[in-house]
């Protein structure tokens, strides 16, 4: 049923608007365009207001024409850079960029997908409930966009995020917590050669507190990492501050919380040593989710895998999405994988097959959905 033409030619003309995070309102007023000729009602929601980018969050809603369950598909409309210009190109049976710029298939293989989807339920008067999508702004600025949606505007019972790297047919069932840590270590400044004895070097301070730090991989479901450590003027100076910035995963909540834990008397055992003052700043950045294969979302998924002549896999992600916030509203969301390759990546490419068949599983999870 799917056009695969129209398919290929529409995820063409996506990648080619520019949409950096942060300046999406080229790609959010074309998308809204198209949604309005789907016939669907849609929403443009305030999110914008309070992230600062350049588009919000649009929620389209194509009402049902049969009983069933609400359900949402989610994609997000930006990239990360260097995403301007994207000149794409066919290569075999992918398609690629020139080589100077990401393809932007992260995350428009996942929107042209939905909309074929949608075209092809419509076109072909397939009985169907009521069905949501979901185009976010500013994922890819740490999922911004998903963290200020207008709640009111999803009415669905549970939904799918095509937003994973994988075949289709991988079912992202899990997906970590996530926290950030801003550390700032307080030193004196003090003259290297004449007075050092004077002054308390926050490099060595802070050294001494990631050193005290469990990092890199604590177990299969926790991560932890310093990503960024900066501070110094000169070498004749005593280093009188240093900041880093540190983060921490984990599949199970209190998992994260235990190493949060250690990381923090790392820095207090440290602080008492040196006897100076260390600040430490802790925010959460998201929730994690954990569907079991017996869950209906997940049951749900696997059918309309095995319908579209796939093997469903029930994998767990390391990484987080919109499915993550969006899960932690209290709407089953699992992240379904839709073939792309080495995102983030000027050698970006998304297999034309995988493009199509995520364009079927789109149109076979509503039918999935209306199934006992």
């Amino acid at each position: 049923m799917i056009n695969k033409e129209r398919v290929l030619q529409q995820f063409l003309q996506l990648v080619q608007i520019d949409s950096e995070t942060g300046a999406e309102r080229q790609i959010c007023d074309e998308l809204i365009g198209q949604l309005h000729q789907l016939g669907m009602e849609v929403i443009e929601d305030q999110s914008a207001a309070k992230t600062g980018h350049a588009a919000g969050n649009i929620v389209a809603t194509l009402p049902g024409n049969t009983d069933g369950p609400t359900i949402f598909f989610t994609s997000h409309m930006d990239t990360v850079t260097p995403g301007k210009g994207i000149n794409p190109r066919i290569e075999g049976d992918y398609v690629v960029s020139d080589g100077s710029t990401i393809l932007g298939s992260d995350d428009k293989a996942g929107v042209a997908a939905i909309l074929e989807g949608i075209r092809v339920i419509q076109e072909t008067k397939l009985p169907h409930s009521c069905i949501q999508v979901l185009i976010t702004a500013g994922e890819e600025s740490g999922l911004v966009g998903s963290k200020a949606l207008d709640l009111a505007l999803l009415k669905a019972d549970y939904g799918f995020a095509l937003d994973s790297s994988g075949k289709v047919g991988d079912i992202i069932v899990s997906a970590p917590f996530q926290a950030k840590m801003k550390v700032i270590v307080h030193g004196r400044a003090a003259h290297a050669g004449v007075n050092p004895e004077d002054g308390l070097n926050a490099i060595q301070v802070a050294s001494r507190a990631i050193m005290r730090m469990p990092i890199g991989r604590i177990d299969q479901e926790t991560t932890a990492n310093i990503g960024k450590i900066e501070g110094g003027q000169a070498t004749n100076i005593v280093c009188p501050r240093v900041e880093f910035l540190a983060e921490a995963r984990s599949l199970v909540k209190e998992k994260l919380e235990q190493q949060l834990a250690k990381m923090q008397k790392a820095i207090t055992d440290t602080s008492e040593e040196f006897e100076t003052t260390i600040d430490v700043d802790v925010k959460w950045m998201y929730p994690g989710y954990k569907f079991s294969k017996e869950d209906l979302i997940t049951q749900k998924a696997m059918k309309a895998i095995k319908a579209i002549g796939r093997q469903p896999q029930l994998k767990s992600s390391g990484g987080g999405s919109d499915a993550n916030v969006i899960s932690g509203y209290g709407i089953p969301t699992v992240n379904l994988a839709i073939g792309y390759e080495e995102i983030h990546t000027t050698n970006e490419r998304m297999p034309i097959e995988e493009l199509f068949k995520a364009a079927e599983l789109v149109v076979a999870l509503s039918q999935a959905v209306l199934e006992e």
